[in-house]
């Protein structure tokens, strides 16, 4: 017997934030798994009745007790072997205040030679923080977009 129903296995969306502050951006210690103890951008996966900023303003305040404002689109990324699709925004930290959230160890505030690239949770977070600090140097902030797809231990990124 079949029930003739159709049940559909789409690609999740991740929204998450470069949030700045004189200088430096909100970097998040993971409080879970996967990658935990790892350092990331707040993001997490979007939900029901709301946008991509909201979801991306939510995910930062719910990692870091954080408000940002002024959110515009600055990479998206196709994850095919994950079926995942991220968006990252930049937006203005509202007066530097963050604190850990639930989901996180600690929270900072960090240059790029704070970055601790060693421990960065994720290889499309490592990807967006790396164009961030190259487009700082230009103080030139253009959309980012691609794929990223695993071959073996490693990625390969396609740049549009």
């Amino acid at each position: 017997m079949s029930c003739r129903e159709i049940f559909y296995h789409n690609p999740k969306i991740v929204a998450g934030c470069i949030a700045e502050w004189q200088g430096r951006i909100l970097m998040c210690k993971r409080a879970i798994e996967p990658r935990y103890g790892k350092w990331t951008l707040p993001a997490g996966f979007m939900e029901n009745q709301e946008t991509t900023l909201e979801a991306a303003a939510r995910e930062t305040h719910e990692e870091a007790k954080a408000e940002v404002v002024n959110l515009s689109l600055y990479s998206l990324y196709n994850l095919p072997h994950i079926n995942q699709v991220y968006l990252i925004f930049r937006g203005v930290l509202v007066e530097g205040r963050a604190s850990p959230g639930a989901e996180s160890l600690e929270v900072a505030l960090m240059d790029e030679a704070d970055v601790p690239w060693q421990d960065i949770a994720f290889p499309v977070i490592r990807e967006s923080l790396e164009l961030y600090f190259d487009d700082k140097q230009n103080n030139s902030f253009p959309l980012h977009y691609g794929d990223m797809r695993r071959l073996g231990h490693n990625f390969e990124i396609t740049r549009y």
